[in-house]
This record gives C-alpha cells, sequence and structure tokens, in this order.
C-alpha cells in the first residue's frame, strides 16, 4: 500500500498529527468535535488486530490545535493527505470532515463510514442560524481575562448537551478532551461546525465507494438523518442502527461498534 501523502500544494507546516498501530488495509479513524485521536483508543485496539490503523488529530485539536483551516472542503485534505489510500471512519464532526475528504480526493478515500454525522443543513436561513451560535459559542471559547471559560469549564458545558445525555464518567473520557484548547476549539467551530456544511444532493449522488451510515438507536434526530444521507447516497450506501445508545455510539458501545465496522469491511472486500 502507499505511503499517505503528507501534504497538498500550499499545505506546508499543516500536517496533521498521527498515531498508527497495526498492520493490514488501513482505517484512519476521524473523530468529533473537543476529542482527539486518543478517544478512539479501545476500538483502535480491536481494529488494528487485522487492520493499520491511524488515528488523526483533526485541525484545531490535540497535538493539531495550531493547525488552521478555511472550510470542510480544506479540513478533508488535510485528512486525507495525513490518512492516505484507506477506509476513513468519521464520528459526527470528524464524519463530515471524512465525508469532504471524499468529496475532495477520491483517490484516497476508498470506503466511508459516517457515523453520527449530519449530511449538511438543506435550508439556508436554518444554515445561518446555526453558523452564528457556533460564532457566539466560539467568542466564549476565545475571550480572555477575567471570567474567561477555561477548557475544563467548557467541557463540563458540552458534555451536559442533551445529545451526550447517554455518555457516563467513562465514556465521555474527559482526560482525552483535556488535550484541548479552547482557541484552538473556537477556530474548529467557526471553520468546521454545522452551520458551514449545507446538504449537496448532488455530490452525495455521485459517491462512487462502499459507505457505511451509522447512528444510535437512542438518537432519533440522527436515526431520521442517516436514513435521509443512506437514501440520497443510493445504492452504495448501508444504514445501520446501534441499539441502546445514543449519539456517541462508537464511545459508549466499542466493542459492538468495532464488530459491525468489521463485518461491513469484510461484506466489502477490506478485511
Amino acid at each position: 500500500m502507499p505511503p499517505p501523502r503528507r501534504a497538498t500544494e500550499g499545505d506546508e507546516g499543516r500536517a496533521l498529527a498521527v498515531v498508527r498501530a497495526g498492520s493490514g488495509a488501513r482505517i484512519v479513524l476521524v473523530h468529533g468535535f473537543t476529542q482527539t485521536g486518543r478517544s478512539w483508543r479501545p476500538i483502535a485496539t480491536a481494529l488494528s488486530r487485522h487492520h493499520e490503523v491511524v488515528r488523526v488529530d483533526l485541525p484545531g485539536h490535540g497535538r493539531s490545535a495550531a493547525v488552521e483551516v478555511r472550510d470542510l472542503v480544506d479540513a478533508g485534505r488535510l485528512v486525507a493527505a495525513a490518512g492516505g489510500d484507506a477506509t476513513y471512519v468519521g464520528y459526527s464532526m470528524g464524519g463530515r470532515i471524512a465525508l469532504h475528504a471524499a468529496f475532495a480526493c477520491p483517490e484516497r478515500v476508498q470506503r466511508l463510514v459516517l457515523v453520527s454525522a449530519h449530511p449538511g443543513i438543506d435550508d439556508a436561513a436554518e444554515r445561518a442560524a446555526r453558523r452564528h451560535a457556533d460564532d457566539a459559542l466560539a467568542t466564549r471559547l476565545e475571550a480572555t481575562g477575567p471570567g474567561r471559560l477555561t477548557i475544563d469549564e467548557f467541557l463540563a458545558e458540552w458534555l451536559e448537551a442533551p445529545l451526550f445525555a447517554h455518555l457516563d464518567e467513562a465514556t465521555s473520557d474527559v482526560e482525552a478532551r483535556r488535550g484541548n484548547t479552547t482557541v484552538g476549539l473556537a477556530r474548529a467551530l467557526r471553520a468546521l461546525g454545522t452551520g458551514t456544511q449545507r446538504f449537496d444532493r448532488a455530490r452525495l449522488r455521485r459517491l462512487a465507494l462502499p459507505v457505511l451510515v451509522v447512528a444510535g438507536g437512542l438518537d432519533p434526530t440522527y436515526t431520521t438523518l442517516g436514513r435521509r444521507l443512506t437514501a440520497t447516497i443510493g445504492v452504495n450506501a448501508t444504514f445501520a442502527v446501534i441499539p441502546d445508545v445514543g449519539h456517541a455510539a462508537p464511545f459508549e458501545a466499542p466493542g459492538r461498534f468495532a464488530e459491525l465496522l468489521a463485518a461491513w469491511l469484510e461484506s466489502t472486500g477490506a478485511a
């Protein structure tokens, strides 16, 4: 398998931090907002028995906190440069970025797994409202002086959202999330938040690679969005629900998620 390309034109000095383990067909794990590559550890351990597993720190996160990007396409290109030819598994924000890696670098993305990933907001006014909310949160994260948010204060606030109601102390893995900075997260929100992504039906329908869309059974919003995404992509896409878990399905049930992923990889010839 060819080694990953470290950068594209204009990307000098913006290579993303990665951790590699195992050997075999390559899988790139792309984390969600406020996580880092460390968040995938239990799943990476299981997968690395039969695969080369690459865990990437996204722009604004972890050891890539200083990496700035313009938008989801820019981030997708950096992730594809870091990961090389592989199956890309993206969770939540990481799913949006992995999807844009497939749009921008189809020669790199051989298979695509989108977990609790928003397909994009169709309505321009709704998209603008979400972007405004993300900008407001980013402004709070960037504030300095007395009363500024610490990373621990922000994480406590973020994880209290209803979306993460099914996470407990262990599965929330706050220790990995503490590897972030408030400034890096603010940059990520502005460039990569849900409000930056429109629903691009035409490009979704042109995806010619195997796609697995996954949602947690206790996450009705993303189950509905996942079904819509799968139907839009068409015959190349498969939809799967992991019962009794919420939005953070891979981290609430790492064993079941790893088994689902392994079975799908085998069915598509990547095992």
